[in-house]
């Protein structure tokens, strides 16, 4: 047995390339990491490294920092938690924040008819736990998802998940009981859906041994796809007519991304289930499931909980951030900032014609693709020399699609203008040293 180490002092000064080399020695590589520099302190919309360059994040450490980093209101809420009580485990000891914040998310989500809530820790976690509660309330055990779809790393949730690579490669065998339909984003691709979804119930599952079908209203890892309003009302009927339940996976979409609070309040259909996480915390753990109260109550008590979900400093934070959405009127500044983003992007498509392709999105969950200028294949290879390009000029920007030809944009709501418009020029930068 090694005796223990004592670390090397962490305020000691180092280079990212020392602690990159550092990184790799203690880490292992299935734990992907995209920059080589360190976070050091951040604000906002920006952030410096341990060297003290400062960046630009357009990533929002991945849809999580809708409120931005560090947000005043965020951190006094949970310094004032934390002078109260850390941990108790709701559990085991509850707390009243765990309720209140319940009410409120009861109170918000597009849900009709009374609705309870539950919360977890992580995105995977609350998927984990919505396919649990839709077993015990249906009694059936079969899963639909779709193709492109991303719903955590998590044994099941990659199960769920319409992407072999990296996610699903070396995992298998997964659960049984998991099937997948193309996702209908155009009007080709939603015939595809409805002729792969019938010959899913006369090939493979009835529909009467389904308990749900699980969806993004717009697919984040897959490439920003937002579903068609007209797929997303055939699901709600097709659920209706098949005692399925309907489940809008908002783990991404929700918290004022997309222009409203919920991505589903642009469709108009009511989910029978809603898993929630990432902005709704301001970057601390935490995540949830909502749905309709006899739904809700499926599972029997002790069948749904965690030791750490529902942790008061992250209830705290939550707390914070829905005031936070509301008084500085987050979705609305997400709609114009979406709108003034593809503008941008749809002008520059304009200039490279043959290499960017596609412009789309919702409020300010917004896409771009590239492609090749011969063929108009997807073209991962230039999608992520522009990444890098950008990184280089101190703008951080995620890329994501099937076949990893789409950059998105996740910048925090609270942005501050001139800092936008930074971005967006160090943007245009990039595109001009790449698509030459």
């Amino acid at each position: 047995m090694n005796a223990p180490q004592k670390p090397e002092n962490l305020n000691a000064p180092h280079t990212n390339a020392a602690w990159h080399e550092r990184r790799l020695a203690a880490t292992p590589r299935g734990v992907g990491v995209h920059g080589d520099f360190f976070i050091q302190r951040a604000k906002n919309a920006e952030f410096w490294d341990i060297e003290g360059r400062r960046f630009i994040d357009f990533a929002g450490g991945i849809a999580v920092l809708n409120t931005g980093h560090v947000h005043p209101r965020v951190q006094a809420a949970i310094a004032a938690q934390l002078e109260r009580f850390t941990h108790s485990c709701y559990q085991v000891v509850p707390y009243t924040e765990y309720v209140a914040l319940a009410e409120r998310i009861n109170a918000m989500v597009p849900i009709d008819g009374p609705v309870k809530t539950a919360f977890f820790s992580t995105g995977a976690e609350a998927i984990e736990n919505a396919m649990k509660i839709a077993r015990a309330a249906t009694g059936r055990s079969g899963i639909i998802a779709f193709g492109g779809a991303f719903h955590g790393r998590s044994l099941f949730s990659v199960a769920l998940t319409g992407k072999v690579q990296p996610y699903k490669a070396g995992f298998g065998p997964f659960p049984p009981e998991i099937y997948h339909v193309p996702f209908p984003m155009t009007g080709a691709s939603f015939e595809d859906a409805k002729k792969a979804m019938e010959h899913l119930f006369k090939a493979d599952i009835e529909p009467a041994r389904v308990a749900a079908i699980v969806f993004e209203p717009v697919q984040g890892e897959g490439g920003f796809n937002p579903i068609l309003p007209a797929a997303v009302k055939w699901l709600r009927e097709l659920c209706d007519a098949h005692g399925i339940l309907l489940i809008a996976d908002e783990v991404q979409t929700g918290f004022a991304r997309t222009g409203r609070m919920f991505a589903m309040e642009h469709y108009g259909v009511s989910p029978d289930l809603m898993t929630l996480a990432k902005s709704m915390a301001g970057g601390t753990t935490l995540s949830a499931v909502c749905g309709k109260a006899a739904v809700m109550d499926g599972p029997a008590p002790g069948g749904l909980g965690g030791t750490y979900a529902g942790n008061p400093l992250a209830i705290a934070a939550s707390h914070a951030v829905l005031d936070v959405m509301a008084e500085e009127k987050l979705p609305e500044r997400a709609q114009k900032l979406g709108d003034q983003l593809i503008g941008h992007l749809v002008a520059q498509r304009a200039v490279y014609t043959k290499r960017m392709g596609e412009v789309r999105g919702l409020g300010a969950m917004v896409a771009c693709e590239f492609v090749h200028p011969a063929t108009g294949a997807p073209d991962a290879e230039t999608t992520k020399r522009v990444q890098m390009a950008a990184l280089q000029r101190g703008l951080l920007l995620l890329t994501c699609g099937i076949y990893g030809n789409v950059i998105r944009f996740l910048f925090p709501l609270t942005i501050e203008d001139s800092v936008f418009a930074e971005g967006l020029a160090a943007f245009d930068a990039a595109l001009a040293e790449v698509l030459v």
